[in-house]
């Protein structure tokens, strides 16, 4: 099984055209790909203020809060509150959708996939063992609240709250060793 640590710290933000925020892209499929071409996208996104998020054609979309006190997503002109107890929401990229802060600024982990190509499902996991999905070509580790140590094939990596562990990987198990919860992200080709 592949792996590769991406520090938080060495993502680089690029500023919204609107202004409202920040977006540093995580990993992409293919490598280089633009919002037009790729097939999955794993982004972090600081939201500083309300307003309309991007229409992504042909896409599913997971957004999940992992700091801050929340954002209220209308989609379609049905209000979601994503909190610290309910912290994620799947939805089309085609959909209008706006967001509305709770109490200040947010962090979040967005999970998009191409429609036809590929599907993903996100869970949150804490210290034991995961079992990835037996179809999954690609999965993420990102934890939340703390540190977390990830072994796999006898080496062991060392996560900082929101570092992000991609791992290239068929169906395996995944060690786990920390204090809090991660999320677990799983890909895989969309298959009819």
């Amino acid at each position: 099984m592949q792996a590769r640590v991406i520090r938080n710290e060495d993502l680089v933000r690029v500023p919204w055209k609107n202004g409202g925020g920040t977006t540093a892209e995580v990993a992409a499929f293919p490598e280089g790909s633009t919002f037009e071409t790729f097939g999955w996208r794993i982004s972090m996104a600081d939201v500083a203020s309300d307003g309309p998020f991007s229409i992504f054609p042909g896409i599913d979309r997971t957004l999940i809060v992992v700091e801050g006190d929340g954002i209220e997503l209308d989609v379609e002109g049905i209000v979601y509150p994503l909190d610290k107890a309910s912290p994620k929401l799947s939805f089309s990229g085609d959909d209008i959708t706006t967001g509305r802060l709770l109490s200040g600024p947010i962090r979040d982990l967005n999970v998009m996939t191409r429609r036809g190509q590929f599907v993903h499902r996100t869970r949150f996991v804490e210290s034991g063992v995961a079992l990835l999905s037996e179809d999954t070509s690609v999965a993420f580790l990102v934890p939340l609240d703390g540190p977390f140590d990830v072994t796999l094939d006898s080496t062991i990596h060392s996560l900082q709250e929101l570092d992000v562990l991609m791992l290239e990987a068929k169906q395996d198990l995944i060690l786990l060793s920390g204090t809090g919860y991660a999320i677990l992200v799983e890909i895989r080709p969309d298959q009819p």
